[in-house]
């Protein structure tokens, strides 16, 4: 039946949706504080927790708010799942979460990605389908995958903004790809930007408004959050922090330009310099280690990172005033052996006034900051009405197999387009809760 605008019906559609929006953007909620804030009377909102309920979109369990006997309402763990898949330089990791925000299932795998594409997404497709069969979701409950690649993601086309970044990605459309392979819709951002959406959800960017998350692994990169939002840019280069250049006679970057911070500060680029004193098989993860054991070439090495990572940090200070900085990657198991360099170049070359408002913080999700932050993509980007349709219009079905497939009767290909509006997308941070 077509819905008229202003009907019963569709007034009616648009309360399931504003119930649904405020109960994903909060986590839990009472029917109590659910109408406060969707301004629906208590009656309506008990009819349509009742209604949801019975459609196993939303949960409801008993609480204590403020000393009294509540029921806390959720989303159903049954009502979806949704998919992560994070691909970093040398690994690619996948994690399967409910709506209840349960990871179900997570696995990562050393992979060299930088080498082909298409081996790349064959590995996340066996990945993904191995990961969702273990869980028992039917394809039906599958609402969507995010995906974090490492490197600038251009929002007009969805293409890689930099081929001298990932040269085995040269023209390739990584949200085709993989939606091709899967069937259903891929939401793709930079590795860095579901990183900050991480952190600022869960993490330790929670509260600030203004963050810059700034990954430091086999490459560099930050993720922007600005009045709450993730900040990408007009052509999706926002956050390169990698490439800003420090000495215009320094080593030559895989960019093609000289002297980039990722030069002094990168796992590729710095680990050489320790081959001769503690052999080629040495891991960045590694050399924390030894950091923290004392070792004084790792901690030489470590600090100088540091130092430089903060030179790049006080140019974002300069820029864009944030009240937060969250150090991710394997450096931020440093802690202070690594933080304190970063401030001290932070409150040498930072102007004064911007410096003594920033706080540097270690992340605390490690290496999985990026693949949460790719489930929590999905989830604020799909929609109240995909969860709607999701938990009512779907039946148990048969489990997912091992190959692709499409869902309902809308095509791989169209709905890959659906993350982005008119290629601008806007990401509010805090639209849904962590993961655990």
């Amino acid at each position: 039946m077509v819905e008229t605008p202003g009907s019963q019906s569709s007034l009616h559609r648009a309360n399931l949706e504003r119930v649904v929006r405020a109960v994903r953007m909060a986590g839990s909620l009472t029917q109590a504080e659910i109408a406060r804030t969707t301004g629906l009377s208590a009656a309506t909102v008990s009819n349509i927790v009742r209604e949801l309920k019975e459609s196993g979109t939303v949960q409801v369990t008993p609480t204590s708010a403020g000393g009294r006997r509540a029921r806390a309402v959720s989303l159903s763990g049954d009502a979806g799942a949704v998919v992560g898949v994070d691909f970093g330089h040398s690994h690619l990791r996948v994690a399967v979460g409910n709506l209840a925000h349960q990871v179900l299932a997570e696995e990562a795998e050393p992979i060299d990605v930088d080498a082909s594409a298409d081996e790349g997404f064959d590995r996340a497709e066996q990945l993904v389908h191995r990961l969702v069969a273990t869980t028992g979701i039917s394809r039906e409950k599958l609402i969507g995958v995010g995906l974090g690649v490492p490197g600038p993601i251009d929002v007009e086309t969805g293409e890689l903004g930099s081929t001298s970044i990932l040269p085995g990605w040269a023209g390739t459309h990584p949200r085709q790809e993989l939606a091709s392979r899967l069937g259903v819709p891929v939401h793709v951002d930079n590795d860095a930007n579901l990183g900050a959406l991480g952190e600022q959800v869960w993490g330790n960017g929670r509260g600030a408004g203004d963050l810059a998350y700034i990954k430091v692994a086999s490459g560099v990169g930050a993720g922007l959050v600005i009045s709450g939002q993730i900040y990408r840019g007009p052509g999706g280069t926002a956050g390169e922090i990698g490439h800003i250049t420090l000495d215009e006679s320094g080593p030559v970057c895989r960019c093609g330009n000289r002297g980039c911070l990722e030069t002094f500060t990168a796992a590729r680029y710095v680990l050489p310099l320790l081959h001769s004193s503690h052999g080629t098989d040495l891991t960045m993860t590694r050399v924390v280690e030894l950091a923290r054991d004392g070792d004084p070439g790792c901690r030489r090495v470590v600090a100088d990172i540091g130092r430089h990572i903060g030179s790049g940090v006080a140019n974002l200070c300069n820029l864009l005033n944030p009240s937060r900085v969250v150090l991710g990657g394997d450096l931020a198991e440093a802690g202070d052996l690594v933080l304190g360099p970063v401030r001290d170049s932070v409150a040498r070359y930072a102007i004064p006034s911007a410096a003594r408002q920033l706080t540097v913080v270690p992340g605390t999700l490690g290496g999985r900051a990026e693949v949460l932050g790719a489930l929590a993509l999905v989830l604020s980007e799909m929609g109240d009405a995909t969860l709607l349709d999701s938990a009512g219009g779907s039946s148990p079905g048969g489990q997912v197999k091992g190959e692709p497939g499409t869902r309902r009767n809308r095509s791989a290909s169209a709905r890959a387009g659906a993350s982005s509006e008119g290629g601008r997308r806007r990401t509010p941070v805090g639209a849904v809760v962590g993961f655990s």
